[in-house]
């Protein structure tokens, strides 16, 4: 699927772009997101910073997926 804001692998730490791939992608643009996240740590914060934003909301659940997954690469989760 093709991703707003999202040109080549730096556009990950866009968070614009993890924000459209969280809430829109499909399980292989979610599969990309996670093995950009293991190559830059910068994906990482990129993802908390956008999932942190709306992890209040109880219909988030996808973006509370995902920090639930920055949390456990970490070690705080």
């Amino acid at each position: 699927m093709q991703h707003r804001h999202l040109e080549n692998d730096a556009g990950y730490d866009d968070p614009a772009a993890v924000d459209d791939i969280i809430s829109r992608g499909l399980w292989q643009d979610w599969v990309e997101l996670r093995q950009a996240a293991l190559r830059r740590p910068s994906v990482l914060e990129a993802i908390e910073r956008v999932c942190r934003a709306v992890a209040g909301d109880p219909y988030a659940q996808r973006h509370r997926f995902w920090l639930n997954h920055v949390r456990h690469r970490r070690g705080t989760g």
